[in-house]
């Protein structure tokens, strides 16, 4: 099986490479594009795919010498050492070619909100936003603001890939420390939300005119001499879903509304897949269970300067790091434990 694997692996990335070189591919821009990103995403696999043919070509080098020349310590010893790396190697081209999540891909809109400790938790909600603000820039993704303020962050992060990184952030961000406020110096527990959508394109979505409900107010708050004194300010209400959606931050309502549109497009998308997904999960939930996590997806302890991920059991002693950004290490154990889950699924589909 794995020998049938490797095979369509390097058939398969030996085309790519061809259609790259191909004029009439490059002549299409959208076309060569998408073969760029196909070639990009299995030439990890095809690597793989050549250092599992050198272990296994070392392993039948090691048993012809074992047979011609009889048992010598070192010969067996590459032998041994050949088919471990071999056995390593399938494992991880397994989990390389696990089916991508769909929405990898995508842009994302994130939305953080306080949870539990008032306004302790209005400025935590600050902290991670800066926090995954942060994360973007350091992953070479770019950042747009769409609502922010009053403990309140509504953000986009966009590049080819920001999807497969920043869904891991979705969940409840739980925060031990000590207020400023504290004046007995107890530890408070503090919660923000942070939901991450990927961004719905109008050939994901269909939304009809007719099931929505705008209106315009004048915007509240700090905005100098239009924002407060024109109904620039924009709400739309989506009837069959009840999905209400508010934008004030721009002068133009017209501008407010876009930025409505666009959120308002991302929750019914990621609505369509909650509903998709818990359909899979009855059919499927007597051979792999729900794979319900809990609420609480990370714990940032500031007394003892560290973060800990609950749904990987991932320990970081690295909190100032994490805060600044550094979200690499955690993202990576998501990403393989995803995989494996994946992997278990597939196995038991087929």
């Amino acid at each position: 099986m794995i020998e049938q694997l490797v095979q369509q692996i390097e058939e398969r990335f030996a085309a790519l490479g061809r259609d790259l070189t191909d004029p009439e591919v490059i002549g299409d821009r959208e076309r060569y594009a998408e073969t760029g990103r196909a070639y990009s995403e299995l030439e990890p696999a095809a690597k793989l795919a050549a250092d599992w043919r050198r272990a296994i070509d070392d392993a039948a080098g090691a048993e012809e010498l074992l047979a011609e020349d009889g048992e010598d310590p070192e010969v067996r010893e590459l032998l041994r050492g050949a088919r471990e790396r071999s056995e390593q190697i399938e494992e991880e081209l397994r989990l390389a070619m696990v089916e991508r999540d769909p929405n990898d891909a995508k842009n994302v809109i994130v939305e953080i909100r306080p949870g539990a400790g008032g306004d302790e938790a209005a400025l935590w909600a600050g902290d991670l936003f800066r926090m995954l603000t942060r994360y973007a820039e350091r992953r070479r993704f770019a950042t747009e603001p769409l609502s922010l303020g009053e403990g309140q962050y509504t953000f986009a992060v966009k590049g080819d890939g920001a999807y497969s990184v920043f869904k891991f952030e979705g969940g409840t961000h739980r925060v031990q420390r000590i207020p400023e406020t504290e004046s007995q110096g107890r530890i408070h527990t503090s919660t923000a939300t942070v939901a991450v959508l990927p961004e719905a394109a109008d050939v994901d979505v269909d939304v009809s005119e007719s099931d929505l409900l705008i209106d315009v107010y004048r915007s509240s708050g700090p905005g100098g001499q239009s924002v407060n004194t024109t109904d620039s300010a924009v709400r739309i209400t989506h009837k069959p879903s009840g999905i209400v959606v508010s934008m004030q931050d721009e002068k133009s309502q017209l501008q407010n509304r876009e930025k409505a549109m666009r959120v308002l497009r991302a929750r019914l998308y990621e609505r369509a897949l909650a509903e998709q997904r818990a359909e899979v999960a009855a059919s499927r939930q007597a051979q792999v269970g729900t794979g319900e996590r809990a609420e609480k997806v990370r714990t940032y302890n500031f007394p003892e300067k560290r973060v800990k991920d609950h749904r990987v059991n991932v320990l970081v002693h690295n909190l100032d790091g994490v805060l600044t950004g550094e979200l690499e290490e955690l993202t990576s154990a998501l990403q393989d434990d995803e995989k494996r889950r994946r992997l278990e699924a597939q196995a038991v589909g087929s």
